[in-house]
């Protein structure tokens, strides 16, 4: 079959992804204890990503269970933890923070985010990113919970504009790693 790679359609959707993925790795890179990073509720949640108040904005679905949960937030972006040396989670009443201070093309990199609301219902997550091969961003994602997922919807689904629906942990499987390419007819 034809070896060719699989690529986002469009430069401004595959820029938005790029600069998306950068910034929850620097959060997801390293691995927060289960207190650290609460679960939010299984069943569907609808995604809405902004960054820097620039266009339009994404939104996704995702369905989840415990398990997508945590490997979503675990393995998101395309920073792995051995190159971040810190991550640090602040509680408050209200929410809370995390800073991370990571290493993205051998030079430092750093997030904070800000997250408020309730992983049952619906939250807030405002990031600001940084680094020397990293261009300044801030990012918002505002998250609500709709309810149970769709019958014909597996936890790790995520359905994108446009109706397109991929199952993470599939694509993962299929690729061998967490981030590697997917070949087509594979």
């Amino acid at each position: 079959m034809n070896s060719c790679k699989r690529r986002l359609p469009g430069n401004t959707g595959l820029h938005a992804v790029v600069r998306i993925g950068a910034v929850l790795g620097l959060l997801a890179a390293v691995p927060a204890t289960a207190e650290d990073a609460p679960a939010r509720k299984p069943g569907l949640w609808e995604v809405k990503t902004s960054i820097d108040d620039r266009g339009r904005a994404v939104t996704v679905q995702q369905c989840i269970d415990a398990a997508t949960d945590q490997m979503l937030q675990s393995s998101t972006g395309p920073l792995a933890a051995p190159i971040c040396a810190k991550r640090e989670v602040k509680k408050s009443e209200g929410g809370m923070t995390i800073d991370t201070q990571c290493t993205f093309n051998g030079k430092p990199a750093s997030a904070h985010a800000v997250v408020s609301g309730s992983f049952d219902s619906a939250y807030t997550m405002t990031v600001t990113a940084e680094g020397v091969d990293l261009p300044a961003t801030r990012m918002t994602m505002d998250a609500k919970w709709l309810g149970a997922c769709a019958a014909d919807q597996r936890p790790g689904d995520v359905v994108m504009a446009g109706g397109v629906k991929v199952n993470i942990p599939d694509l993962q499987k299929r690729a061998g790693a967490p981030g590697a390419m997917v070949p087509f007819g594979k």
